[in-house]
């Protein structure tokens, strides 16, 4: 079954300072959207990571970047953004992440929504770990793999799985000069994920139910092949 879960079962909130347990509890009672909506009508998170390094189990999350993309546009106005405020002190110290606050504001803002990201997989276990660790909940989403779902939807452009920029440049979006932001790697993709809803469309996968599953098959066909 797809979609965000409330897990009562092996959670421990003890952890969470008491100022912040009233936003959390409303999070687990909020009703999850329905995924059967077409795509105009659906509400899809766009996710961008910073980590310190590539360890889902050793490295920790130092930052996320999100979109939305609403009735088939992005929404400036609707956007989150959030770093670790003990990053790059000058004074050595090595971070250990984003804070209970900020991941709870994570979770308002997402709403329980379908979350799109390139390396589902990879995003995700940095993401259970943080929210495992500073709040005792177990994270789980309705995931729709960028990284998967593009060589599935435009095999003209490839057939297999390839980095990030491969696909800025074989959609040919500006990126400007110089290295990019969250923010900038984040809005780049929420203008991808445009682009795959109109080709989700022509091959009549029009619901977020259904770009869910084709994400899925895709992953499977291509891991196999």
């Amino acid at each position: 079954m797809f979609g965000l879960k409330r897990f009562l079962l092996k959670e421990d909130s003890s952890g969470v300072p008491d100022e912040l347990v009233p936003a959390l509890e409303g999070w687990r009672d909020a009703a999850e959207p329905s995924l059967e909506e077409g795509h105009f009508h659906s509400r899809y998170i766009v996710l961008d990571l910073a980590t310190s390094g590539l360890k889902p189990a050793s490295d920790v999350v130092l930052g996320l970047a999100a979109s939305t993309v609403h009735r088939d546009l992005v929404s400036p106005g609707d956007a989150f953004y959030v770093r670790s405020t003990d990053e790059d002190g000058g004074d050595g110290k090595v971070s250990d992440g984003l804070d209970a606050r900020q991941l709870i504001a994570f979770l308002q803002f997402s709403a329980k929504c379908p979350i799109v990201t390139y390396h589902g997989a990879f995003v995700g276990e940095f993401l259970q770990r943080a929210y495992k660790d500073r709040l005792g909940l177990n994270f789980q989403a309705a995931w729709i793999d960028l990284a998967w779902l593009l060589p599935a939807l435009f095999p003209e452009k490839w057939h297999a799985i390839k980095p990030f920029d491969y696909w800025i440049d074989a959609f040919g979006l500006d990126t400007g000069s110089g290295q990019r932001s969250s923010m900038e790697n984040n809005l780049l993709m929420a203008r991808m994920f445009q682009m795959l809803l109109t080709r989700a469309k022509e091959k009549h996968i029009d619901t977020a139910q259904a770009l869910i599953q084709e994400s899925e098959a895709s992953r499977q066909l291509l891991f196999n092949h």
